[in-house]
């Protein structure tokens, strides 16, 4: 065979200097097409994840959850594939989604002595940096996730949260003022409780971690800095795709806008110059907050300024959207079951006097705290799984060893409200968390909406307090009628990691 003086056969040579331009482009669509194909076969029937349950093309392909994740419906893509699958499904080509109860325990926790491998760690590829390079809790390494956990533990001790009690009713009790004003001055005002559970928790949160309030509920509007929290979530939802494909991230971050740089920037920078002014003037009222109880034990010294920071952030977030979303959800699971309702506020105005309401005390109704589990259920806040990758060598997870390599998570929504796990899944009935028999089969352990081991919720405890001082306050002094316009107000939503939430539109008339 004749070839050119490059190697090139002199057939093909000669080929392709008389294509043209369409059958070239042609030709290379064909070539990419071919490659897709063979290696969807591959992952298919070929793959270490084949021998499990679900879609083919899911299998193949990464398109059907980049499609979900995009659209903001991945949180119901994932629990039809369960429900049609089973317990362990292959959502993506490298992905498994596990439902069973067990899973927790295995991914998140320490897994059964025993079997083989050892427990999958976070996949940290997926979860990005800060602002100023120093990780936070949430994706620090393991050995400095435990150090800063140490020096954070004793401000969300149960003694810290008594000691903080009088700054959550501060701005509890200033959310029902504001709620009574506006009621009084027009009883047929509708009250977007949303906002209203947001303003409040924003407050509490920036008193706590900055030591003065953002005065949302004052002013009763949302502070710039909350509002481009908010508009952020969603690009960076969708952005965070680039995390599934290295090279286009190196390409994206190579050319990223220097507006979009500038403006992340400006916005950890807030958390900063809050930070500073705390640290040096200190608080700007009585009370106690984060760093009046980190910094005076001797570890708290040892915590650098950039993990201030970058955890002042975190907890501006992790401690304030995710409680607003229960509240906002137990609130409507409640209006749309007038009998739970009603069992609730008879607990509750049950209490002789309103100032006798304490964090002891709330924790000791049994129907509250029912509907409060019941919520969590039926409305996790964090509805999706968080992504583990699976160690060199392997995980036993729910009874099945996954090869090494591969991303494993446990979506709540999916695990909660699957019928292999709950009876009447779809339904709030608080009472099956208070021992009724047609429940007895409910698998209860699979709700853990703060997680669990080592890196669970450190504020789990604080949340579940400020959650119960709000509901108990909310319903000890207003009837509450949904509007029409929030009708199928859960449906409605989708999730760009966090529950995009319509107006909840209520009326609320005061009983006292």
């Amino acid at each position: 065979m004749h070839a050119t003086p490059d190697g090139i056969p002199l057939g093909l040579s000669r080929l392709i200097q008389h294509a043209t331009i369409s059958q070239v482009v042609t030709s290379v669509v064909l070539v990419l097409v071919v490659r897709w194909v063979v290696r969807g076969v591959q992952r298919v029937y070929f793959h270490p994840l084949s021998r499990f349950p679900g879609p083919k093309f899911a299998a193949a392909t990464r398109i059907p959850q980049l499609v979900a994740i995009w659209t903001g419906t991945n949180h119901t893509h994932v629990c039809k594939l369960h429900e049609k699958y089973g317990n362990i499904v292959r959502t993506a080509p490298d992905e498994l989604s596990f439902v069973h109860p067990d899973a927790w325990r295995d991914i998140h926790g320490h897994g059964l002595k025993g079997t083989a491998g050892s427990p999958p760690p976070k996949n940290f590829t997926r979860y990005g940096n800060t602002v100023n390079g120093k990780p936070s809790m949430i994706i620090a390494s393991d050995g400095e996730h435990q150090r800063q956990r140490r020096i954070f533990t004793p401000a969300f001790s149960d003694r810290a949260l008594k000691q903080q009690e009088p700054l959550f009713l501060k701005y509890i009790n200033l959310l029902v003022q504001k709620l009574k004003e506006g009621s009084q001055e027009n009883p047929n005002h509708a009250f977007n409780m949303v906002d209203m559970y947001t303003f409040t928790t924003f407050d509490v949160m920036g008193d706590l971690t900055f030591g003065e309030p953002l005065q949302m509920l004052a002013n009763t509007e949302y502070h710039p800095w909350v509002s481009i929290v908010f508009d952020s979530v969603k690009m960076g939802s969708r952005f965070a795709l680039m995390f599934y494909y290295p090279m286009l991230r190196k390409v994206w971050e190579a050319f990223v806008p220097e507006s979009f740089a500038k403006k992340r920037f400006e916005h950890f920078q807030h958390s900063v110059n809050r930070v500073t002014k705390r640290l040096e003037k200190g608080r700007e009222s009585e009370g106690v907050d984060l760093w009046t109880l980190v910094l005076k034990q001797h570890e708290g010294k040892g915590l650098s300024r950039d993990e201030m920071d970058s955890n002042a952030a975190l907890f501006m977030i992790a401690g304030t959207e995710t409680t607003a979303t229960i509240a906002s959800g137990l609130t409507y699971l409640l209006v749309k079951n007038p009998e739970c309702m009603r069992k609730v506020v008879q607990e509750i105005r049950s209490i002789p006097n309103e100032d006798d309401m304490h964090l002891e005390s709330l924790a000791a109704l049994p129907y509250l705290n029912a509907c409060i589990k019941e919520a969590f259920r039926i409305y996790p806040p964090v509805s999706i799984g968080l992504p583990h990758l699976t160690p060199p060598q392997g995980s036993t997870i729910a009874g099945e060893f996954i090869p090494p390599g591969w991303s494993v998570t446990v979506p709540q929504l999916a695990m909660y409200t699957s019928s292999r796990n709950f009876k009447e899944p779809h339904d709030f009935i608080p009472e099956r968390w208070m021992g009724d028999e047609r429940f007895a089969s409910d698998q209860r352990a699979a709700v853990q909406p703060f997680s669990v081991g080592s890196r669970d919720c450190l504020g789990k405890n604080m949340a579940y307090h400020e959650l119960r001082l709000i509901m108990a306050k909310v319903l000890y002094n207003f009837d509450i009628e949904l509007r029409p316009e929030s009708d199928n107000w859960i449906d409605r939503q989708r999730v760009f990691n966090l529950w995009e939430k319509p107006p909840l539109l209520c009326k609320l008339k005061p009983v006292h």
